[in-house]
């Protein structure tokens, strides 16, 4: 596969549809799933010692789940996804920071 043809399927797979997902109806409700979407790649090719020539390429591809656009009644409302395990992180950061400021005062 040559920089063309990977270039050609990381444009497909960074579509509009990986960002928001196909709605859902359901009681006369529509919600609309929605991610962030982050892509990246790379490639190259080259000549050897022995006039041999040489490719490669690569991608990579994260999805996370942002929310949901919900739509009732003519009216449009954002439902935020809760990340719990970034809340965990945030949490467990903060509580080792806290623990940092903690042992410096008690050495001072």
């Amino acid at each position: 596969m040559d920089a063309a043809q990977l270039l050609e399927r990381a444009k497909d797979v960074l579509s509009i549809k990986r960002v928001f997902g196909e709605p859902i109806e359901h009681d006369g409700v529509l919600m609309v799933p929605v991610a962030i979407v982050l892509g990246g790649g790379g490639g190259g090719m080259g000549t050897g010692p022995d006039a041999q020539e040489g490719g490669g390429g690569g991608f990579a591809l994260v999805a996370r789940p942002v929310g949901v656009y919900v739509i009732k009644n003519g009216n449009v409302s954002f439902e935020p996804t809760i990340d719990v395990s970034s809340i965990v992180f945030l949490g467990l950061i903060l509580f080792r920071t806290l623990l940092r400021r903690r042992s410096k005062r008690k050495h001072r």
